[in-house]
């Protein structure tokens, strides 16, 4: 005989108990019903009932109600009516061993991915980008991959993202297309992102798996809470961390088959936002692992309001169900309710539909599969209360937990080794250097040719100049040769009329014999004369 859960008790079959069987906890389950039925008990329940069988469990507590699950619950009223109703005699309040995660840090230890290991698929619903713009998010991530640079946080993105816009033109023949537009519009998801807090989401130390893996002491498996009623305000990053994490776990651990027990189990609150206006591609991935995890000894649990919320073809592998009521006060509810009265194997002594519209709270049908993987005929059941406190606890208690925990100081201290940006950064500088270094050797040279254009100028003008003074010195000296030469006739003009009239004065030869020698002497021929 398997192991088994007691997780409610019929008021329709005498008492009988809805017992989850271990074996078949990896086949996945539902916990649905509308806000106040009961949900989070039944949630709390089953976890704690996990947790005593050894079961590590994650959930996501949108409430902050979950975080009772660490102490040990008290006697109410309530609780010791609901334990007489169903007689329970070995009732035990009891507490499990608790980890508290927040995405931001404030709430338990920081959780944290890199971008390289969310990848471009989950990232892209992240940033709620188009087909188009998704592309070149994907080129971008191949670049990365072929150039060595690590993808660790957001900035390590932004600045990959401007590298490969600003370098469209060189990879656009090797890797495609790459448009400013869808380039830009990347970068504002990521500042929307970072603006949401999603900044905090990324970075290193990056979450092991295995620290969600653990028990305590007494061999109880470890209760994995992750704080989510911060995160829930940015519904994508809620929705898309859960989606990371469960595709991590298949991608990282080891097929084991089926298992006597699971290693993990995961119970995800709000079920619906992870579907939301989720592409055709990102729904086929889900459907994908949900089938196929449970071979790693993983299973899922889903809690949401209503079954329709859950795709067709994730519903249909989730084995284990809770459904708490459903108010019909419309059409369209009473149509959600035959539908949700149609997943569960039906019970002849039992109108299913009409009685998941009058279902109490605390109450409600159950339908767990049996040990031949068939689901059990519905029961209509009140849920046993859990063993720890219901209810939220305080902000010191919780603090202390998560500073006593083995865990505390690793997370909290983040690390910001060498990646894109640096690498990046450092090859943007190196290429600026260069460019510098180019702009002040052409400045450089541009200044020695103009150096050289203005010497060649001046040259130029000197030779013009020293050419024009020459010509000028040229014409001067033959103007004053001239000059000289009309003196000198001019003074021999002279003379030779003082000569012709002195010789006119003295009168005959004699005369002119004694003029033409005071000639010759005042010019000079006199003596040369009177030596031959």
């Amino acid at each position: 005989m398997s192991a088994s859960l007691a997780i409610a008790k019929s008021n329709t079959n005498g008492g009988k108990e809805c017992v989850l069987l271990l074996p078949m906890a990896t086949r996945h389950g539902l916990i649905a019903g509308a806000t106040g039925t009961g949900k989070t008990v039944t949630l709390q329940t089953m976890i704690q009932r996990f947790s005593q069988s050894g079961v590590p469990v994650f959930v996501s507590d949108i409430k902050g109600d979950l975080s009772g699950i660490s102490r040990a619950g008290e006697k109410t009223t309530k609780v010791a009516a609901r334990i007489q109703q169903l007689e329970i005699t070995d009732f035990i309040y009891e507490a499990c061993p608790v980890t508290f995660w927040d995405v931001f840090g404030e709430q338990g230890h920081p959780l944290r991915t890199t971008i390289s290991e969310m990848g471009p698929l989950l990232l892209a619903r992240l940033l709620n980008l188009n087909d188009t713009q998704e592309g070149v998010l994907n080129i971008a991530f191949q670049i990365a991959d072929d150039q060595g640079l690590l993808l660790l946080d957001l900035k390590d993105l932004r600045a990959l993202m401007q590298y490969v816009g600003d370098r469209a033109k060189e990879f656009k023949t090797e890797y495609g297309n790459i448009s400013a537009a869808s380039v830009g519009a990347i970068q504002r998801g990521l500042l929307t992102l970072e603006q949401q807090g999603g900044d905090r989401f990324f970075g290193e130390p990056a979450l092991n798996l295995m620290d969600f893996m653990q028990t305590d002491d007494n061999g109880h498996g470890r209760v994995n809470i992750l704080a989510a009623n911060k995160l829930m305000q940015a519904p994508k990053l809620y929705a898309t961390f859960l989606l990371w994490l469960l595709s991590e776990l298949f991608e990282q651990l080891p097929e084991v088959g089926d298992v006597e027990k699971p290693r993990l189990l995961f119970f995800f609150d709000e079920a619906h936002l992870l579907f939301t206006d989720a592409p055709d591609a990102l729904l086929n991935k889900v459907e994908q692992v949900v089938r196929l995890i449970r071979s790693k000894g993983v299973g899922v649990y889903f809690c949401t309001q209503n079954p329709s919320d859950i795709p067709v073809k994730v519903l249909g592998q989730l084995g284990n169900r809770v459904q708490h009521a459903l108010r019909a006060f419309t059409p369209l509810d009473q149509k959600a309710v035959k539908a949700a009265a149609q997943t569960l194997r039906a019970n002849p002594g039992l109108n299913v539909e009409q009685a998941i519209a009058e279902l109490g709270v605390g109450e409600a049908l159950v339908s767990f599969l049996e040990e031949n993987g068939v689901p059990a005929i519905v029961e209509r059941a009140f849920v046993i209360p859990p063993g720890s406190q219901i209810g939220a606890i305080t902000p010191a208690q919780r603090q202390h937990i998560v500073q006593s925990s083995g865990l505390y100081g690793h997370y909290e201290k983040l690390s910001d080794r060498e990646s894109a940006y640096e690498l990046l950064k450092q090859k943007t500088e190196s290429t600026t250097q260069v460019a510098e270094a180019t702009k002040v050797a052409k400045a450089q040279a541009e200044l020695e040719k103009q150096a050289a254009k203005e010497a060649a100028v001046q040259a130029k003008e000197e030779a013009r100049q020293a050419a024009v003074l020459q010509k000028q010195l040229k014409k001067e000296a033959t103007a004053q040769a001239r000059e000289e030469a009309r003196l000198a006739k001019d003074r021999e003009t002279l003379l030779m009329n003082l000569a012709e009239g002195a010789a006119q004065a003295f009168g005959g030869t004699p005369g002119k014999k004694i003029a033409r020698g005071l000639l010759g002497g005042i010019l000079g021929y006199g003596t040369s004369r009177r030596k031959r």
